[in-house]
């Protein structure tokens, strides 16, 4: 599993038991199990999902899962 594929799965299982759509950034944040402090580590990559929201827009609510929430943040962090 690469870098990428690695962040993405620890996202998509950090919000796993989160109750979806999600509509506002508070909200995503609120669904972390640590909120903003949750961290995801892979290779040389470290990403709290404080730091992860930073990259999000407000048009890019409501998420309507976790993988979707996963791909955006992957994206806009150039992974």
């Amino acid at each position: 599993m690469n870098v990428r594929e690695e962040i993405r799965a620890q996202i998509v299982g950090a919000l796993a038991g989160a109750k979806f759509p999600i509509e506002t950034p508070e909200d995503l944040l609120a669904a972390f199990p640590a909120g903003a402090a949750t961290t995801c580590r892979a290779g040389g990559v470290e990403m709290t999902a404080g730091e992860a929201g930073t990259l999000l827009k407000p048009e890019d609510f409501p998420f309507t899962s976790p993988g979707e929430v996963a791909e955006t943040i992957l994206s806009r962090a150039g992974m």
